[in-house]
């Protein structure tokens, strides 16, 4: 039997947390907002200390993490998301360095803790589901795992399809609100990711399947697939940009060999279209984190394409795209997971992709990487590197090769420095290999 569902206020449901607690918010427009806030209200009638809060990335405000709850909430985020970038770099908040694929790992395996989930998810069907709508990611294995589920009904959540469906029997806790989800705009593509988005354009087939991460790149290189046949989508996220495709066909999933014609994803980013677009959606997929991420269940499908972007570049091959120097931008994400998973996949594609400088005009191709950057791919991973000035395949070259290769699509401004860094650190022999290789 399906137990008859009770709303009850979000200051009410949230009496359950206790100190020391873990807790999992549901991520990106899924964020539980009135659950937060009537959090943070206990929290600064000091009710409980020493809670640690886990998400991924999260739209929205992220008042648990501002310098007042010292003590009483811990963020441990496993994605650094521009809402709480400041405080993590200012060290009140904390991050998990994670593969995105093992997010769910962390939960299933107990490593870490889950003593309350706090999901947000469709109103339930005929026959007792309620949907996770926009982000299954690690959310599930948090509900599996938690010793209280607090789930707030909101009839602007998606019924999605894939994993997205959780029982109201599992469920122990129900609040109502219908806040609209929050929404992620990206601006037009400017001239140089235009020219970003043409190269790694080029280097799609028809029949690819694509991943792309989050940004202005992605929605760069998707406006330039209008002229491309059926190509097919298993990604961890994706937003407005692959709605006009689908609806031109270029975006239809008949050369998958897993998942055939189906768009895979864990979760959405994006505005209300792309909401709207998944609501009902049997041809959207929402899985697990720990499926869609996984590099073996993605290197399945052939010609698997995946665009990812990076904050710096070595001329060894080093990409740093978690952290500017010490201080944490983002996180590692999905990156190597679709980087290693594509280059396992039978004509797959890893693709790196970033501008050649910063809005300040600074070369984000070095010498060497800004002292504690991060390496996320490594330089025995990346395959592909594009810039807006070409793209350049790593693939099987030596240092001095890539070097020569990487420097070739750097910005004009930074060539000959990067060129004089590589002289002094592979010597006179460098110059040898570097007019061998324009001949």
């Amino acid at each position: 039997m399906t137990k008859q569902i009770k709303f009850i206020p979000a200051a009410e449901a949230v009496k359950v947390i206790k100190t020391g607690d873990h807790i999992h918010l549901s991520s990106v427009a899924s964020a539980p907002q009135c659950l937060i806030n009537a959090m943070c209200d206990r929290g600064r009638n000091k009710e409980f200390e020493h809670v640690h809060v886990h998400h991924l990335h999260t739209e929205g405000p992220a008042p648990y993490a501002a310098p007042e709850f010292e003590g009483i909430f811990q963020l441990d985020s496993f994605f650094v998301g521009g809402n709480v970038r400041k405080v993590t770099q200012s060290g009140y908040a904390d991050y998990i360095p994670v593969f995105l694929s093992e997010t769910q790992k962390l939960y299933r395996s107990g490593t870490l803790p889950c003593d309350v989930a706090m999901i947000q998810v469709s109103p339930p069907d005929a026959h007792g589901y309620v949907s996770l709508g926009t982000s299954v990611d690690a959310t599930l294995a948090a509900v599996e795992c938690a010793r209280t589920v607090i789930a707030v009904i909101n009839k602007h959540v998606p019924r999605s399809f894939g994993d997205a469906f959780i029982h109201v029997d599992d469920i122990d806790l129900f609040v109502q609100d219908d806040k609209p989800l929050e929404e992620a705009h990206f601006s037009t593509p400017n001239e140089t990711e235009t020219a970003i988005g043409k190269h790694c354009a080029a280097l799609i087939e028809d029949g690819a399947c694509l991943q792309m991460g989050i940004g202005a790149i992605p929605n760069a290189v998707l406006a330039q697939l209008t002229g491309h046949k059926d190509l097919g989508i298993h990604t961890e996220m994706f937003a407005d940009g692959v709605l006009p495709l689908v609806e031109s066909g270029v975006i239809n999933g008949e050369a998958k060999n897993i998942d055939k014609g189906k768009m895979v994803s864990t979760f959405l980013m994006g505005s209300q279209r792309v909401y709207d677009f998944i609501d009902d959606n049997p041809a959207v997929l929402m899985m697990d984190v720990g499926y869609t991420n996984d590099p073996y269940i993605i290197s399945k499908n052939d010609r698997v394409t995946a665009i990812n972007s990076a904050l710096q570049v070595d001329i060894t091959g080093q990409v740093c795209a978690d952290s500017l120097g010490t201080k944490f931008y983002s996180g590692v994400g999905g990156q190597i997971d679709f980087v290693y998973g594509a280059s396992l996949s039978k004509g797959g594609k890893a693709i790196i992709a970033m501008p050649s400088v910063t809005n300040k005009g600074i070369s984000k191709i070095a010498p060497v990487l800004t002292p504690g950057a991060g390496v996320v791919t490594t330089r025995n991973h990346i395959h592909w590197f594009v810039t807006e000035h070409g793209a350049v395949d790593l693939y099987g070259k030596t240092l001095q090769e890539r070097a020569r290769l990487i420097i070739s699509v750097a910005d004009p401004s930074a060539q000959e420095e990067l060129d004089r860094a590589a002289f002094e650190r592979f010597g006179q022999h460098h110059h040898y290999v570097k007019n061998y290789m324009s001949k």
